[in-house]
Order: C-alpha cells, then structure tokens, then sequence
C-alpha cells in the first residue's frame, strides 16, 4: 500500500524549482534510497517530502493512515547541533513532542516509547549522559531513538553516516536494515552508493537525470551504469 505518492512535484524556493515534475510512490516496506551530485537538489526534496517547505509545483498524497505528524527524520547534524547541552533521555523523548496534541507534558505512554526505542538502539546505559560528551555513531543512535518515538511507519534519513568511521557506519546501515526488516519504511539520502544500493529496494536519482524503480532496473540503465561509473573515477581519483 502507497505511504507516499509524489505527482508532478518541483521542490524549490522563491518560485525556483531545483528539481521538476518528480513522480514516484513509496509503499509499506519500501527502501528507497536517493542518490545524485551534490547540490541536485537531494535535500531540498527531502525538506518538501517532510512539509518543512511547500513546493513550487506538485502534490504529495499521504496514504495508509500516514499523518504529517508521524514522520521520523533524521538530518543532517550541523557542528551547532553536535555540541547540544541536553541529556540522551531528554534528546529521545523530544521525539515524542508530536503524540502529546495539547498537552504540555510527557505521558505514561510517551516515557515508555521513549525507553522501548533506547532500548531497540543499544544506548539505555548513555541515559544520564550528556550529548554533547558521546561519540559520533553513540550520537546518531541517540537520534535515531528519538526519530523512532516520531513513527512506527516511515523514517526520513538525510546522510545518517556521514563523519563516521567504517566499522560505526557498518553498524548503523544494519541498525536501518533491522528497522526496515521490522516492517518501516525507509527513505534515506547517501552519497555511499556502493552501501545504498547494497540495502535499497528503491532508488531514486535525481540531477544530471531522473530515474526511479527498483535497485536492481537501477543498475541495468544505462544512466544507472554511467553514474557509478563516474562515481568509481572519482574514488580512484579523490
């Protein structure tokens, strides 16, 4: 069943569209990674999926009883963001900001979520540490958590890897796979094609072309097949 179907959407600002006419669906237990150059316009669209920012052109339909609310999202961290004076506790249960409605305060039900989600991200003992003290992967699994109290259905990735090293990334592309195995869906921008493509069910590029289907329609086009190809040469050369 379709969580998300995207017609004719131009992402953009001030009447500037960065992408054009984008259309694709992401159903329950979809995997779809977005891949492209820098600067296509990757986040920007991810900005408008979240309704963080209207489109130029286009609609997004919400399927599956999915609600605004009920998107977890996990941006990219800003050095400001890294240095954050609050505890891990405190960090997961903001997550849960969006299930009180009215009420100025934590539940029973939002505490609970909140542990259950340490718990699924291995850092109930970082509980009374502050955020600001962990390291880079203990940080990403704390947002995580808080991006899990959001959603039981759809998790909005935004590079999760980026500043980690290989055995920490290694760890948290099989943390979003368990995720994914355990039935949400999953929407994640990497600019590491080679693990994107290893996990994805989807993929959408967008940039110097615009492709969506499955992984492996993705690797038999031949835009698909130049893009990678180019990617390679940049590594070799880098």
């Amino acid at each position: 069943m379709a969580l998300l179907t995207i017609q004719n959407l131009s992402p953009g600002y001030d009447s500037h569209a960065v992408l054009k006419n984008l259309n694709f669906t992401v159903n329950t237990g979809d995997y779809l990674c977005i891949l492209g150059e820098n600067g296509a316009g990757k986040t920007t669209l991810m900005n408008t999926l979240l309704q963080l920012q209207a489109p130029v052109s286009g609609q997004i339909l919400m399927g599956d009883g999915l609600k605004k609310n009920e998107i977890g999202y996990l941006p990219q961290q800003t050095v400001v963001q890294k240095d954050f004076p609050a505890s891990v506790w405190e960090i997961v249960l903001s997550g849960c900001q969006g299930r009180c409605g009215l009420r100025p305060f934590y539940g029973k039900e939002e505490k609970q979520l909140a542990e259950e989600n340490m718990v699924r991200m291995g850092i109930t003992e970082l509980r009374n540490r502050c955020y600001r003290e962990l390291s880079g992967g203990q940080q990403q699994r704390v947002l995580l958590a808080r991006a899990l109290c959001a959603t039981r259905k759809l998790l909005l990735l935004d590079e999760p890897v980026s500043g980690l090293d290989p055995k920490v990334t290694a760890e948290m592309y099989e943390l979003i796979k368990k995720l994914n195995d355990d039935g949400i869906t999953i929407i994640m921008i990497s600019h590491d094609v080679a693990a994107a493509l290893r996990y994805a069910s989807h993929v959408l590029h967008v940039g110097s072309f615009t492709f969506f289907g499955t992984r492996d329609e993705y690797l038999k086009s031949d835009a698909g097949k130049l893009f990678l190809l180019d990617q390679k040469g940049g590594e070799k050369n880098a």
